[in-house]
């Protein structure tokens, strides 16, 4: 239990990650990691970690020094029983630090296995007894609901000496610690089962019992906005909690490399008692442009009101958009070149590009461009051109144009 006569100790900082390229980037900002495999995970779409990838990926994660955490946490059903026992002997083989679960049959195959276990927060943990009941199972921490706020998370810690876990970042499900049935309901696709198909994220209109459209003044109805703390960490720090969580598991490489930068920053100011409202604006700043459905600060400081929402926007409200260019043909490692065959678009020498693939994160200015030996200023889309490359990349890579939308 924290002590209220010293100060709280700065949590741990536990970012998600959805491939080696992403760990990589939070390396030097992250204190842990949290990742699923193609299977039994709410991102089902987060495919690149395989189970025979599972030694070398954590293996790799640990050398950058950084704790690793799998999430188990879809429903599981009788037929998924077997299948999960051999995810976690693989999790066992590999070292993984702890199993993310909420699924009894998961809790209790994890603990069976000797494994380290975190609750989820689709337990939907909301006071300290029960929190103190899964520690009597053997968890070591758990990560609470989405839906509480300072006050409640304060007391949970005075009535609990478990670890506890909260989110600071990313995207908030509109349904309470992501039970929504609409996507089942709607398409089939089971957001239970990591396959949400995000209908709260679609233009609607809301009609009257008379079949009236009534007027609200925006589309997105029930898209929420994302979650942000990065103005708010001291009061995060005083509640006691042991870590901060980081979501986007999905979400691009160089968004995770934003993301953790600027926590592990804040974090960093938070610990030497610098941290400022003017540094914590400029960090927000930094955050609105990467990937984001707008701020808002979840249910922290009460219910979200319609500020909590996102009608205007669509999926993304960031000026800076990433468009698709084309794909890594090859590299060159003596020229510092790649082949680049332009599917989608052309490129300028100046554009900025990023190159990414499931290892590889490489963000540059396009330097130089060569067709048939001949050095040139721009290609078109369709054309296989050389690319000069600050870095290995890698075949299959894709390559993306980066550029600020124009205002109207």
């Amino acid at each position: 239990m924290s002590n209220p006569e010293r100060p709280n100790p700065i949590p741990e900082l536990v970012v998600g990650v959805k491939n080696l390229a992403a760990a990589s980037v939070c390396k030097d900002h992250a204190d842990a990691v949290y990742f699923s495999l193609d299977r039994f995970s709410l991102r089902a779409r987060a495919q690149d970690i395989k189970i025979d990838d599972l030694c070398a990926f954590v293996a790799s994660v640990k050398g950058y020094g950084l704790k690793t955490y799998m999430a188990v946490n879809t429903v599981i059903y009788p037929e998924d029983l077997s299948a999960v026992g051999d995810v976690l002997d693989a999790a066992g083989s590999a070292g993984v630090d702890a199993v993310i679960a909420w699924d009894p049959a998961v809790i209790c195959a994890a603990l069976d296995r000797g494994l380290g276990l975190h609750i989820s927060t689709q337990a939907n943990v909301s006071n300290g007894r029960t929190a103190e009941f899964y520690e009597t199972l053997g968890a070591s921490r758990v990560i609470l609901s989405r839906e509480l706020s300072i006050h409640q998370i304060r007391e949970i810690r005075e009535q609990t000496g478990m670890e506890l876990e909260v989110f600071v970042h990313g995207a908030m499900c509109q349904a309470v610690s992501g039970r929504c049935y609409l996507s089942a309901y709607l398409l089939g696709r089971s957001a239970n089962c990591g396959d949400c198909a995000q209908p709260c994220r679609w233009q609607w209109t809301l009609t009257d019992d008379s079949g009236a459209e009534v007027e609200l003044g925006g589309k997105y109805l029930l898209s929420a906005k994302d979650l942000c703390m990065i103005e708010h960490l001291p009061e995060l720090i005083d509640t006691g909690v042991c870590a901060f969580k980081v979501e986007g598991r999905l979400r691009n490489v160089g968004y995770t490399a934003t993301v953790s930068g600027c926590y592990r920053e804040a974090l960093d100011s938070c610990r030497d008692g610098s941290y400022t409202t003017e540094q914590a604006q400029e960090l927000k700043g930094r955050l609105e442009l990467a990937y984001n459905r707008g701020f808002s600060t979840g249910f922290y400081f009460g219910v979200p009101g319609p500020d909590g929402l996102g009608y205007e926007s669509d999926m993304n409200a960031s000026p800076v958009r990433r468009q698709a260019v084309g794909v890594v043909l090859n590299y060159y490692p003596k020229r510092c070149a790649a082949a680049v065959r332009l599917l989608e678009q052309g490129l300028t020498v100046g554009d900025r590009i990023i190159i990414e693939g499931s290892t590889t994160y490489l963000e540059q200015e396009v330097e130089s461009l060569v067709i048939s030996g001949r050095s040139i200023r721009a290609a078109e889309s369709g054309q296989e051109v050389g690319l000069g490359v600050r870095d290995r990349v890698r075949e299959n890579d894709r390559v993306f144009k980066v550029g600020q939308m124009p205002t109207h």
